[in-house]
């Protein structure tokens, strides 16, 4: 008798790998240079690579506590009253096995069958299936390029009675937005009429560019004990398959989403979770010093885009700077041309459009978290496949 794929779960049964993997996978196999997945490509920090080292040989390496080393919990707290002036305690800390594990296990502490999740399009991949495995509903609300403004209005019209929870992407992925104080005070306003929870992934806060702030949805008025904050050590030291996150919030929340997380990774190595603790005590001049590198690359290949005749939108914060298509002259579908691209122009990128559902959005993201040789040799290349896409 042959496998019946019917008998599984449709959410994943019916699903291809995510585009990032299939590009990266695309870029390997073609010999393109990978401005797709977003990871950087130096090596990251020695002095936490060398931390992490004397963390395994030291030990100990049998499980850690389920919520994270205490060590570490203590870190965050001390980092975010740092950097946000966000009040957390230790019991309002707890660590996991990346951000997206952090997002999986507040999903499932907070969405029950029926209930609406509003999701701001474009919006991360993995949103939307983790809403569903949960039996909850997405409604989307949708952003228009060029700006990708929030407004109360856009959020209002997307709300139900069934609607229990908002997950919020700031700095956002994958348009490079950092949204500012009037729109998360809108966000944070809309939560408090419709009595929502939020879910705010804020894996990019220290990736905001050009003297701009991060508004934490944390620190939103009438916010602290609706809002579940996720952070990333592998996002904050370019670390990215370390898989260290942290979901921060008020403790009885925070509580419930533990118990989610016991039942899915449980726990995370604990010479990383060393490492991290000691990361995040850096002084504010080495967080300055990365960003104002990252800040260098995306001028970069902002600057060299412009030549060639693209037409980039802002990047205010993230690894990503996007092309705009149609005001580039290429009025092309943005999924097609990213794989002609990466197969006839040895440059691999996302399309915009695999992050929402809807028509087509026409704009291509792409990441500049590479050296500058790198950087370069992907202008050179683009720029041929624009004169070429233009005859």
């Amino acid at each position: 008798m042959s496998f019946d794929r019917a008998r599984l779960n449709p959410i994943y049964a019916d699903m291809g790998v995510t585009i990032f993997e299939a590009m990266s996978l695309a870029a390997k196999d073609l010999g393109a240079i990978n401005l797709g997945q977003g990871f950087p490509d130096a090596p990251g920090p020695q002095a936490l690579l060398e931390a992490a080292a004397r963390a395994v040989v030291e030990g100990p390496n049998q499980y850690p506590p389920s919520r994270g080393l205490p060590a570490l919990r203590q870190s965050v707290v001390r980092h975010y009253a740092r950097h946000q002036k966000i009040k957390l305690q230790e019991a309002g800390v707890l660590v996991t096995s990346g951000a997206t594990e952090a997002i999986a296990a507040s999903i499932l502490a907070v969405v029950r069958p029926g209930d609406g999740v509003v999701v701001i399009e474009p919006a991360y991949d993995a949103y939307g299936p983790l809403v569903q495995r949960a039996g909850g509903v997405v409604q989307p609300v949708r952003l228009s390029p060029p700006e990708w403004r929030i407004t109360e209005a856009l959020l209002d019209a997307a709300i139900t009675p069934a609607t229990r929870a908002l997950i919020l992407n700031n700095p956002h992925n994958p348009t490079g937005r950092v949204f500012d104080a009037g729109e998360m005070a809108a966000v944070a306003a809309v939560c408090r009429r419709h009595d929502l929870i939020a879910i705010s992934d804020e894996v990019w806060e220290h990736l905001v560019f050009d003297g701009r702030a991060l508004h934490s949805l944390l620190n939103q008025p009438g916010m602290a004990e609706r809002t579940i904050k996720v952070g990333s050590a592998g996002k904050m030291f370019g670390l990215t398959g370390w898989k260290i996150g942290f979901a921060c919030g008020d403790p009885d929340l925070i509580d419930v989403v533990a118990r989610a997380h016991q039942f899915l990774t449980f726990t995370t190595p604990p010479n990383l979770q060393a490492a991290v603790a000691e990361g995040l005590d850096w002084p504010d001049d080495w967080f300055a010093g990365m960003r104002t590198g990252f800040q260098a690359s995306r001028d970069r290949l902002a600057a060299g885009l412009s030549a060639a005749g693209f037409v980039p939108t802002p990047s205010e914060g993230t690894y990503f700077l996007c092309i705009d298509l149609a005001a580039s002259g290429l009025g092309l579908d943005d999924e097609a041309l990213a794989w002609t691209l990466v197969r006839e122009h040895g440059v691999a990128s996302i399309p915009v459009s695999v992050f929402q559902s809807g028509p087509t959005t026409g704009v291509l993201r792409l990441c500049f978290a590479k050296a500058d040789e790198v950087l370069d040799q992907a202008i050179e290349r683009l720029t041929r496949a624009r004169d070429a896409l233009m005859v």
